[in-house]
């Protein structure tokens, strides 16, 4: 029997939970699920890549060889052999990770929100790029940290920039490889040049890594945590080069910060699927991504000089942008008087959808930028809409 309630409950919010903010592109998102449009909005891997036989192939063995242990709890920590198999993906000739170094998480948001959660109090300075990846920027927010941006030029992130800023920080979140939003990558000496910087003014820096195999070249940079693994905490996931839907990341961190970190995910979801690791690991143990992950390069690649070509050819002069050698996204500057805010609702409205680059940044947001992803829209799509997309642009000229 239904209880007649003659006073219904006021919810009372905690102070965090009201300033908790949706996501500006997975509200696109939805706009951009009808067939008609035509987005360069989603940071999505290509379907096209999931290997999904390989996949359904290992959820039959692990199943039929350990299915109990795979559909049991786990260990927080996660699944020993495949921690294991990323310690030493991680480690190099002069750096050796260790397995009680990685903590597997649901997926790298995961990650985020447990480093913010460990090292972020309330106006703790945390420094981040201009721009920076939306959903770091979202995790770290609930913590109520004071952001700081740090310079960036064509070439990335400018480590002498911290020189001013860094007292006191309690980190800095960089992506070296194709970043979020800009596709820039940060050349080997900025790199050394950064990790000495942040070593030297006593700040933990963050390796946020989720593209760095997706090298159209192929030769992926050398990683910070192996330049120094005491100061650098590193985060991958295999969501970029299997596929997201399993929601599997890991976070690399000196063991002190690692046992805090295991804690905070104890309280948050006790451990990440058993049965996901095991797949995994299932997959990868045998060397299936180095034959796996070129042709994903290829596509991404291939579709990335599709959508140049067709900037090239259709937008205005005054427009400018980056040329990525890697990764999934192009960043794409306006002339100073158009607002990407505007020139979306008219891109709506002609059925092309992108992100705005406002979103991305944590202080002092630029209005005339915009990111366009490539690698989930087929060619032929790409030279249509970056073609409407040029047309709408001059026409706010």
């Amino acid at each position: 029997m239904k209880i007649e309630n003659p006073n219904p409950i006021q919810w009372q919010f905690s102070e965090r939970a009201q300033q908790l903010q949706s996501s500006f592109i997975r509200e696109i998102l939805k706009i951009t699920q009808r067939p008609e449009i035509i987005s360069f909005a989603g940071g999505l891997p290509s379907p096209a890549t999931f290997p999904v036989e390989r996949m359904k192939a290992a959820y039959d063995k692990v199943l039929s060889d350990n299915g109990k242990v795979a559909l049991q709890y786990g260990p927080t920590d996660g699944y020993a052999p495949l921690r294991e198999w990323i310690a030493g993906s991680l480690s190099t000739e002069g750096s050796t990770i260790l397995p009680e170094q990685i903590l597997m998480t649901s997926g790298s948001q995961q990650a985020l929100d447990l480093l913010g959660k460990v090292l972020i109090d309330e106006g703790s300075r945390v420094l981040v790029e201009t721009p920076s990846y939306l959903g770091a920027l979202q995790a770290f927010s609930v913590y109520r940290p004071e952001f700081k941006s740090v310079d960036t030029d064509e070439h990335g992130l400018v480590p002498s920039s911290l020189e001013g800023i860094a007292q006191g920080a309690r980190m800095l979140y960089a992506l070296p490889n194709f970043q979020n939003p800009t596709g820039r990558s940060l050349s080997v000496e900025r790199r050394q040049e950064l990790v000495e910087t942040c070593a030297r003014l006593g700040v933990p820096l963050i390796e946020d890594d989720p593209y760095g195999s997706l090298s159209y070249k192929g030769a992926p940079s050398p990683k910070m945590v192996a330049m120094n693994p005491d100061g650098v905490i590193y985060m991958g996931s295999f969501s970029k080069v299997l596929t997201p839907g399993i929601r599997l990341g890991y976070v690399c961190a000196p063991l002190p910060l690692v046992r805090r970190l295991e804690l905070a995910k104890q309280a948050a979801d006790l451990h990440t699927a058993q049965l996901t690791q095991m797949v995994v690991h299932e997959v990868v143990k045998d060397g299936f991504l180095d034959q796996h992950i070129p042709t994903i390069r290829q596509l991404y690649g291939d579709q990335c000089q599709v959508m140049l070509d067709a900037m090239q050819e259709h937008f205005p002069a005054g427009v400018s942008w980056t040329k990525p050698e890697g990764g999934m996204f192009i960043w794409v500057t306006l002339p100073q008087q158009i607002d990407a805010m505007k020139l979306l609702e008219q891109s709506l409205a002609a059925r092309v959808a992108f992100v705005p680059g406002a979103p991305f940044y944590a202080n002092d947001p630029a209005t005339n930028t915009l990111r366009l992803s490539f690698v989930t829209v087929p060619p032929e799509r790409i030279r249509e809409g970056i073609a409407v997309l040029g047309k709408l642009i001059a026409g706010m000229l």
